[in-house]
């Protein structure tokens, strides 16, 4: 973890997490990655504001250490957390983490398991499939980990499980 936290982020836009104890690099975000990350953190930052909530930052692209068994350093897309200069776990209200094809089963597996574990409230997961509309699934972690309580795959504009109101327009993703 301490290797992870000192090390640079490379230069060229990849991502330098820790999932298992091992370092794992991550390709530069695609520009269809990048335009619904953009569009997911305008939303809630809208959405924080207009709820009034100075307790809740939005930021993108941010480390967070997750002191759990997984061993995990994760940079979830978007973070909404409870301070502005506090990354870790406990202070995470919200990760959204924006998948394509390159992002393997188990990477996302255990940044499930990895949020799970350090008890962030809520997630959300877009799936950005090629030239087909991005698919939202919207969780709530409960008692065992995480309920999907929003799905959305042809468009729709939903209102996922979130610390505030916040609606997004899922064809808006694209």
């Amino acid at each position: 973890m301490e290797d992870w936290l000192a090390a640079e982020q490379p230069s060229d836009g990849s991502r330098l997490e820790l999932v298992l104890g091992y370092l794992y690099m991550t390709p530069p975000p695609t520009g269809s990655h990048q335009y619904a990350t953009g569009e997911l953190f305008v939303a809630l930052r809208a959405a924080v504001r207009a709820a009034g909530r100075s307790d809740l930052q939005v930021l993108p692209g941010v480390g967070v250490k997750i002191s759990t068994a997984f061993r995990t350093g994760v940079i979830p897309d978007v973070a909404v957390v409870a301070h502005r200069k506090s990354f870790e776990a406990h202070e995470l209200v919200l990760a959204v983490e924006v998948w394509s094809s390159g992002n393997t089963r188990e990477e996302r597996d255990t940044k499930i398991a990895g949020y799970a574990a350090a008890r962030v409230p809520y997630l959300w997961i877009v799936e950005l499939p090629e030239d087909k509309p991005a698919k939202f699934c919207g969780y709530r972690l409960g008692e065992s980990g995480y309920r999907q309580e929003i799905y959305a795959a042809e468009g729709e504009v939903v209102s996922p499980p979130a610390p505030v109101s916040v609606e997004i327009a899922t064809a808006e993703l694209r």
